[in-house]
């Protein structure tokens, strides 16, 4: 099977509509971590993607029957504009089915390519089913993201340009995962002609597909993925990837938000390109790996698979790439609510920079603050600095882990219910995933009983398909057993947060 995947390889017609994409060094992060590391820039690409290799090879195995009657697609990324591009350049009618909540950028950019879009549904599996249909009912020709030979083979061809470009000794190759289409391509290569060559798949913690089914000895289903990386949020890896990668991939390694923000940050600052949260993916896994014992010296090569990233996602990349890079601490002290505090607690931190300070009065002895601290990365420095303002006799607690403080209590001014406000009522408070679309609040509010009173909400848009809303919700004793029960018939992703420290600390 590897010998013929190779060959396929070797035949792919991808340079009609695909270009050979740059191996750039990255001479700041190489020096930083000890060891040479090397980016294969596929964000070059025409549609700033690796997409449009396997969706041209797979479209010139098209009969001319096939191409009379067109293609059709679901996606809300990267593949839909390879394959808009591909129909264009072959003269062929695309349809891509997109979600209703893809990105307008993408929509626009899917249409100014040629293609028809038709939007359907507020998920991919909705926009899948709407897509199936329409194949059936005008005989189009569905084209699949990844679970397809001749779409491996062309995003094989990255493989093929990297190993001629750099002929030196190579000791780990990484690559990003989602349905498992370019690694398994890039990996059948890889390891036909240079089998001492490591390739690493690399998935967010909260997608990870590949890693699911490697321990499972099969392809299982996520039940959940999460969205920031949506390039690679796929829940189950594709059948076809998954029979190359079961003996070919060396290891997975799972990242997290933080991490592929900071990786966004270190491709710009070596190569100026800016990369997508997927395409930065398999870099951020490059770094975990390079900072085990012993790895120094090596030949490092990580895949930038993308760059359609919205401009408004950027604020929050900036935001979290420096706690990514364990270079800011995110700590809640208690200290006494009097004149003279905030000097005295500025003196305790000594010589390092504030970088963020947030404080409300509630209380007449004491007042919590959430303060952001500049840190030497590693985690020593941060458990040194917290120590420091123990014995100075401050309570802390590390908050630089904690998603809900990051997302949500870090952006908002304070305030507490007061006590007795309602009586026989508790605040229940939760963290959602909405849909970016019009609707998704009323949809929310219609399904809460009247009963429920709002008692906290913080929305940031993040230019992604779903938005990260935080509520507070004051219930009536009696109903709280039953409370997610109304919050499942909503269909948005939740997580309880009633419990989480940064709450209790700033707003419970």
């Amino acid at each position: 099977m590897l010998e013929s995947y190779v060959k396929k390889i070797l035949t792919a017609r991808v340079y009609e509509a695909a270009i050979e994409t740059p191996l750039s060094p990255a001479p700041f992060l190489s020096e930083r971590l000890g060891n040479r590391v090397l980016i294969k820039r596929e964000d070059l690409q025409p549609v700033f993607s690796f997409k449009i290799r396997g969706a041209y090879n797979r479209m010139t195995f098209l009969s001319e029957e096939q191409r009379a009657k067109g293609v059709i697609t679901a996606s809300a990324g990267n593949h839909a504009q390879g394959v808009a591009m591909a129909a264009r350049q072959m003269g062929v009618k695309a349809v891509i089915v997109m979600p209703r909540i893809t990105p307008e950028i993408k929509v626009a950019a899917v249409r100014a390519r040629g293609a028809e879009v038709v939007l359907e549904g507020d998920a991919f599996n909705a926009a899948l089913d709407h897509a199936l249909k329409l194949q059936r009912e005008f005989g189009y020709t569905y084209l699949a993201p990844f679970d397809d030979p001749d779409v491996i083979a062309g995003q094989g061809t990255v493989a093929m340009e990297l190993l001629r470009q750099h002929q030196g000794p190579i000791d780990a190759v990484f690559v990003p995962v989602g349905g498992g289409g370019l690694i398994a391509g890039m990996a059948a290569y890889i390891k036909y002609l240079r089998p001492e060559i490591k390739v690493i798949g690399v998935e967010p913690e909260d997608a990870a597909c590949l890693k699911a089914a490697m321990d499972a000895g099969e392809p299982v289903t996520l039940a959940s993925v999460g969205l920031f990386a949506e390039g690679v949020a796929v829940a189950r890896i594709g059948e076809a990837p998954f029979a190359l990668l079961k003996d070919l991939v060396d290891e997975v390694i799972t990242v997290t938000t933080d991490e592929v923000c900071a990786a966004v940050k270190d491709i710009f600052e070596d190569t100026r390109g800016l990369a997508e949260a997927s395409g930065a993916v398999s870099l951020a896994g490059l770094k975990k790996y390079a900072k085990r014992p012993g790895v120094s010296g090596r030949t490092l090569v990580c895949v930038n698979s993308g760059a359609n990233t919205n401009f408004d996602r950027l604020q929050h990349i900036a935001e979290r790439a420096q706690l990514g890079e364990q270079r800011e601490a995110i700590i809640a002290v208690t200290i006494p609510e009097r004149p003279g505090s905030f000097k005295q607690f500025c003196q305790s931190i000594g010589a390092r920079m504030v970088t963020e300070f947030n404080y409300r009065y509630a209380d007449a002895q004491a007042a919590r603050i959430f303060v952001g601290i500049q840190v030497v990365p590693g985690g020593e420095d941060r458990r040194r600095a917290i120590a420091r303002l123990e014995e100075a006799g401050y309570p802390v607690e590390d908050l630089s882990d904690n998603e809900l403080a990051k997302l949500h209590i870090r952006h908002l001014g304070g305030g507490r219910p007061p006590v007795g406000d309602r009586q026989g009522v508790e605040e229940a408070l939760y963290r959602f995933e909405f849909p970016e679309r019009p609707g998704a609040l009323m949809n929310f509010l219609s399904h809460l009983p009247e009963s429920w009173n709002i008692s906290l909400f913080h929305y940031r848009n993040h230019g992604a398909a779903y938005g990260r809303v935080l509520v507070g919700m004051q219930v009536p004793t009696a109903e709280l057993e039953g409370l997610e029960s109304h919050l499942d018939e909503i269909g948005y992703r939740y997580w309880k947060e009633s419990d989480n420290p940064a709450y209790r600390l700033f707003l419970a």
